[in-house]
């Protein structure tokens, strides 16, 4: 009998959903990165008035969220084009490519963070109190903003994106503390030391995220997903004999591939016979969590070539 490489394409419903999810998370990215900019705007002119070295800094810091966003955006833009000649999978991977950025910036900056806080420990500095809070509150109000509009985001990139955000409302919380306590008590010390548990705390998390996005370019199998459970699951099928070759990686987080050699145990099924097992075992990959399956049925004596069969 010859093989015959069976092809699924995405089913529309799903696909639908993911692609509502897609231009959601595209919109609320453009919106948090809109928000950003104009509030750096108000940061610096704020950071002189003040004269406040602690919310200049955080001025710079987010100028870099800022350029961060706007890749992210321009990235999640371009991550829902279709498949061309030069990306057989379209565009879906530039989304983590986002994600990767922004967590190496978030990484750096998270860093910096750390290392002026234990500087302004060592040599603290006395700015206007009352002006640092009611720039603190600002930015809690907008950042926060920005952090419930990506609260329900479903894509790698954009989940990036809001611990960027949520690590300048939680900065903003630590200046507004330390500004109180500024104003009321002179305690000086404040604002540094809760700078670096916040950035502390942020580094933690993203690096999980980071890590998420370097598994999603070295091809790892989907977190959930387990390759000898969904391979036993297969062969309960009473027309398979065998699965061998399984692969299975994601192209985003969210959209799951797989190639698998199903080896049947009738010899003499025809491609028509092989339809109905086909739909079958695409149903099954559905369950799992599989929205694109490449199926390629053998018979029990064919040598399929590869080295791990």
């Amino acid at each position: 009998m010859h093989k015959h490489t069976e092809h699924e394409h995405e089913h529309h419903e799903h696909h639908g959903h993911h692609g509502h999810h897609h231009h959601s998370d595209i919109q609320n990215l453009g919106i948090a990165f809109f928000l950003n900019v104009a509030f750096t705007l108000i940061e610096i002119v704020g950071g002189i008035l003040t004269n406040s070295v602690a919310i200049l800094s955080d001025a710079l810091h987010d100028l870099g969220d800022s350029l961060s966003l706007g890749l992210a955006w321009g990235l999640q833009r371009l991550s829902g084009r279709k498949r061309d000649k030069t990306f057989s999978y379209g565009y879906k991977r530039f989304s983590v490519l986002g994600a990767l950025v922004t967590s190496v910036v978030l990484v750096i900056g998270s860093i910096f963070i750390i290392i002026a806080a234990i500087q302004r420990l060592q040599t603290p500095q006395e700015p206007h109190g009352l002006g640092m809070m009611a720039l603190a509150v600002l930015g809690i109000v907008v950042n926060g903003a920005a952090v419930l509009k990506l609260r329900n985001s479903t894509s790698i990139n954009a989940k990036a994106i809001m611990l960027h955000l949520l690590e300048d409302v939680l900065g903003w919380v630590a200046v507004l503390v330390g500004s109180i306590g500024i104003w009321l008590f002179h305690w000086n010390f404040l604002d540094p030391l809760l700078s670096l548990g916040i950035a502390v705390y942020i580094l933690f998390n993203v690096v999980k995220n980071l890590k998420q996005s370097l598994k999603i370019f070295l091809q790892a199998i989907p977190s959930g997903l387990n390759i000898e459970k969904l391979t036993e699951k297969l062969k309960e099928h009473p027309l398979v004999e065998n699965i061998h070759d399984v692969h299975i990686w994601t192209m985003d987080g969210e959209y799951n591939v797989l190639s698998i050699h199903v080896v049947i145990k009738n010899e003499k099924t025809t491609v028509e016979e092989l339809r109905p097992l086909k739909k079958d075992l695409e149903a099954i990959l559905k369950k799992i969590g599989v929205e694109h399956s490449t199926i390629e049925f053998e018979a029990i004596n064919d040598d399929c070539g590869l080295t791990d069969c």
